[in-house]
């Protein structure tokens, strides 16, 4: 009997609850609540800079941009130190260990910001916990966020049907944590104190470390370092591999906690690694590849440049959309006061609802013979996450008598913006395996997963267009925050159905490129 037919007799005999092995349930509810600590965050992160510290537009959207771009390029480096030697349940452990510190630690608020003499007393300390903070979660994603997804993987077969399915359940756990969190950190911190709503963000990630700690022996070993031993050498100073790896955590964690207070800097260190990438990838094209693989090398870095513009707008959701709610929208609904950051869960709450629909339309339209290619979904999201900034500037048009905006707009774009993400976000992953030539599959992921950085922090300076410059603690005049906003959002409508027109326009020479990949 081989060892790989002992694995799928292993894989097979595991306990299964509604179909599906523990195991799974285990990464489903990890995840949830690493999510649940994540999203809670984000979406409090700049309103709490603005209006606690007193930051400026500005500055607040530059801490942003850092953190985000940080946040969305660390998981190269674990997924890499994951594969190489710790294996994926360290990682994971590690990486939630370091997130329950960070989010913790983005409880202490220290005194609110003042103004005494037209100048803002901030403080100092307080920001530099905060900052540190950021720093541990930056890192805890980086070991977490690409492992915990990898654990799923393992717990099926490679011929196992239930394999998507699967994957489809840990994706609903995800943006369950988010909508729940999004509605609940969110209304509590900015209604009783951002302590509290940051706290309880942190209690959530406790949560998920304590159900996956729990729940181990669900894992079955197939999370374990490929080489075990290679762990335990001692390689300096008597430390083996492995605590050296946690121990280089520090000074990493330094560099970082400096890095997300400098957002010149990241921009720079992204942009910098995003063109080297590229030229890189382009030698190998020109000297290691035939036609057919150079042709669909090419579809792959024109698609991959185009989710750069297609998140650039999509993530304008914590930044200018959250300061829009929150300075410019009537946010009363059905008589309830909701806060500027719960609009954040509308993008969960259609995802959960949508996914199972466009799952289905794709289906049907293949078995016509009508299913769009992946150049043109592409095209379809980036236009729709145009259309959606086009939502706002419509509603800009109809202010009530106190000139602030009905909040079904701000509804109306998260759902167009949504419908792009399940256009464009699923069949991304897949064409990078699918068009990659074998030999720089990962570094094609991890070229994907840089552009996602890169875009996070292109964003932020996006929003940074509708920045509004106020003496210090004035409250913003509702009509040049509209005005300002109104802008920006046409003018990222523009971008979004421009762009996704002129991908509509060469999605037939990209098809013809990808010599029968779907």
């Amino acid at each position: 009997m081989t060892d790989s037919t002992t694995a799928e007799q292993a894989l097979a005999n595991q306990p299964q609850f509604l179909g599906h092995p523990v195991g799974l349930y285990v990464c489903f509810l990890t995840e949830m609540w690493e999510r649940f600590s994540f999203y809670g965050m984000k979406y409090l992160l700049l309103l709490y800079l603005t209006k606690y510290h007193l930051f400026s537009d500005a500055g607040g959207l530059d801490v942003l941009g850092s953190y985000a771009g940080l946040v969305y390029a660390m998981p190269v480096i674990g997924g890499m130190l994951a594969d190489r030697y710790l294996g994926m349940r360290k990682a994971v452990t590690f990486g939630a260990i370091l997130l329950c510190l960070g989010h913790l630690g983005l409880a202490y608020e220290g005194f609110q910001a003042y103004v005494e003499n037209g100048v803002v007393i901030q403080d100092t300390g307080a920001i530099q916990v905060f900052y540190f903070s950021l720093a541990l979660i930056i890192m805890g994603v980086g070991f977490l966020k690409p492992n915990i997804s990898t654990i799923v993987g393992q717990l099926y077969g490679k011929e196992d049907a239930r394999r998507d399915s699967g994957f489809t359940i840990f994706y609903m756990g995800i943006n369950l944590g988010s909508f729940i969190a999004t509605l609940l950190v969110t209304y509590i911190g900015e209604t009783y104190g951002w302590g509290y709503g940051f706290g309880l963000a942190g209690i959530g990630m406790v949560l998920g470390l304590i159900v996956f700690l729990a729940g181990q022996k669900y894992l079955y070993g197939y999370a374990e370092p490929a080489n075990p031993a290679l762990l335990r050498e001692s390689v300096f100073a008597g430390i083996n591999r492995e605590w050296l790896i946690y121990l280089l955590t520090i000074p990493a964690l330094c560099m970082v906690w400096q890095l997300v207070q400098y957002n010149p800097v990241v921009h720079d260190t992204l942009l910098g690694l995003s063109l080297l990438v590229l030229a890189g990838v382009i030698w190998f094209m020109v000297t290691q590849c035939t036609k057919e693989e150079r042709d669909r090398m090419l579809v792959l870095i024109v698609l991959t440049v185009s989710t750069v513009v297609f998140w650039a707008l999509f993530e304008q959701s914590a930044s200018s959309m959250t300061l829009y709610a929150d300075r410019v929208m009537d946010r009363t609904v059905f008589g309830f006061e909701t806060t500027a950051g719960q609009y954040g869960a509308l993008n969960p709450l259609f995802i959960i609802t949508l996914a199972p629909f466009f799952a289905w339309l794709w289906i049907y339209l293949a078995r016509k013979g009508l299913e769009p290619s992946t150049p043109v979904k592409f095209a379809l999201g980036i236009m729709q996450a145009g259309l959606g900034f086009g939502a706002l500037v419509l509603g800009a048009q109809f202010p009530n008598e106190a000139g602030l905006v009905g909040a079904g707009w701000m509804v109306l774009a998260y759902m167009l913006h949504t419908m792009g993400e399940l256009c464009l976000s699923p069949v991304g992953l897949s064409a990078v395996t699918k068009l990659a030539v074998h030999k720089v599959v990962g570094v094609m992921m991890g070229a994907w997963f840089l552009a996602t950085a890169y875009s996070e922090l292109l964003a932020t300076q996006l929003a940074k267009l509708a920045a509004i410059d106020t003496p210090a603690g004035e409250t913003v005049e509702v009509a040049t925050a509209l005005a300002g906003y109104t802008e920006l959002f046409s003018f990222l409508l523009y971008v979004g159905v421009g762009i996704g027109v002129f991908m509509l326009l060469i999605s037939p020479w990209l098809r013809k490129r990808m010599h029968g990949v779907h």
